[in-house]
């Protein structure tokens, strides 16, 4: 059973790597092809493919600019250490012990459209680099171009008999999950309940996703029907709503709802459209 995770956009090195295993990512060469193109970007063409503020364009460019490889735990810190954020709020990296970081070492994958895929201890630097980023490249017009044919491959040839629990938000499972893709996945959905109705709140979301992922790891889950039996800040496993592919965990809606709520999907009656947040976390 291999689990994913979308990256963050949030990311921190100012703390200290968790272990003495440190990792170089195994798409290094893909990456300094895909370095070899934004390079040749000056900062208004960076900010426009990236569709960001002038000032995280000047960032990043210099960002780009300054990577160096072979990556150094020196400077450059491991991926479950880097990243930040909501879902990685629910994972709690810091709190997990060296027991735990080797089993999502070997069970844990992060989708990432600067590295394709990392392991939880692989060194990275700082970058911002969405899979959704309309980028230009010999492979073709975006990162999913860049990326579908070596991410499907990678799974089909090294997991070829795990299932994929995809913890990972839409815009990077889609990275994987190409018609090419011969591996069982199942995709956890978590929604809020209030009078009936269903929600998907996205800060709770993307916590339980995180907070799935320590389970799985902290429990050493290989068999995902032990995932039915998780009940972390009172999500139960839906039965009726689930289906083979989508596992419903449904909890009653907390008091206080911190952002605009998703369009209302009825309990019962209709299954729910695929609702998994597409932003990155």
């Amino acid at each position: 059973m291999i689990v994913i995770l979308s990256p963050s956009k949030t990311q921190d090195f100012e703390n200290i790597n968790r272990t003495e295993i440190q990792t170089q990512p195994e798409f290094l060469l893909d990456t300094k092809e895909l370095l070899e193109e934004i390079q040749k970007k000056e900062i208004d063409e960076l900010q426009e493919v990236m569709q960001v503020s002038e000032r995280l364009a000047f960032l990043n460019y210099n960002r780009f600019q300054d990577i160096q490889f072979p990556f150094s735990p020196e400077y450059d810190r491991q991926a479950i250490v880097a990243f930040r954020g909501d879902v990685y709020e629910g994972l709690d990296s810091d709190t997990l012990t060296d027991e735990d970081l080797h089993f999502a070492q070997a069970n844990l994958r992060i989708i990432s459209g600067f590295y394709g895929v990392l392991r939880p201890l692989d060194l990275i630097q700082p970058y911002r680099l969405e899979m959704k980023t309309p980028l230009k490249t010999p492979r073709g017009k975006n990162l999913y171009e860049f990326w579908n044919k070596f991410l499907t491959d990678y799974f089909n040839t090294r997991y070829q008999d795990d299932v994929i629990i995809n913890l990972a938000s839409q815009e990077y499972a889609k990275a994987i999950f190409t018609r090419h893709f011969k591996l069982t996945e199942i995709t956890p959905v978590f929604k809020e309940e209030k009078n009936g109705e269903l929600k998907t709140v996205a800060i709770y979301a993307k916590k339980a996703r995180g907070k799935m992922a320590r389970y799985i790891i902290q429990n050493k889950i290989k068999q995902p029907s032990k995932l039915k039996f998780y009940e972390e800040d009172g999500y139960k496993f839906d039965a009726e709503l689930s289906t083979e592919t989508k596992w419903f965990f449904i909890r009653p809606r907390p008091k206080k709802v911190e952002e605009t709520e998703p369009k209302v999907l009825k309990k019962r009656g209709r299954k729910p459209k695929n609702t998994t947040n597409q932003e990155e976390e």
